[in-house]
């Protein structure tokens, strides 16, 4: 057994586990964290994507131990307190961008870090960030729409920038 601390979702943990144990079995199994699902094993389908120090990781490819000392954000770390959803949580709703929902949690996870880096992005980038996530019942087309929603939500919340400080010098 490997002694672990990991912060998921804003809560540390301190564990004992086996080295050879995945961190989605862990998340899952250990934390009782079912919102990240087990699809495919292998690191294919892109399911048990998960946000680990600041990067999205298939978390069937990772162990537990290599997450020691790390953050690690789930989809069910990114409502707010209140339960309030996170907009892209919202925009996959409104835009009916699920049917069975498996696979929903590793898209949201992974268009999240495609709007960190690109706040404003085409939609060839948001198929192309999305490319390691694998549905089989939407045809894609609503997600794309709701992460392309959420990006604009996003920008729409932000302050506008007086034109003093949008001026290049």
């Amino acid at each position: 057994m490997t002694r672990v601390s990991v912060t998921v979702d804003g809560t540390t943990y301190e564990d004992e586990v086996e080295p050879r144990l995945l961190l989605v079995h862990y998340l899952r199994e250990r934390l009782g964290l079912t919102g990240t699902p087990v699809g495919c094993d292998t690191s294919n389908c892109g399911a048990c994507t998960v946000d680990c120090d600041g990067a999205t990781v298939k978390s069937c490819s990772m162990l537990a131990v290599q997450a020691d000392g790390g953050t690690v954000t789930t989809i069910q770390g990114l409502a707010a307190p209140d339960g309030t959803p996170h907009p892209l949580q919202q925009a996959f709703h409104e835009h009916h961008a699920l049917q069975c929902g498996y696979c929903t949690p590793g898209m949201i996870m992974a268009a999240r870090d495609l709007l960190s880096e690109n706040p404003a992005p085409s939609r060839d980038e948001v198929r192309q960030a999305l490319e390691g996530n694998l549905c089989r019942c939407t045809g894609y087309q609503n997600i794309v729409d709701a992460v392309i929603a959420a990006a604009d939500a996003s920008r729409a919340d932000e302050p506008a920038v007086p034109a003093e400080e949008a001026t290049v010098a």
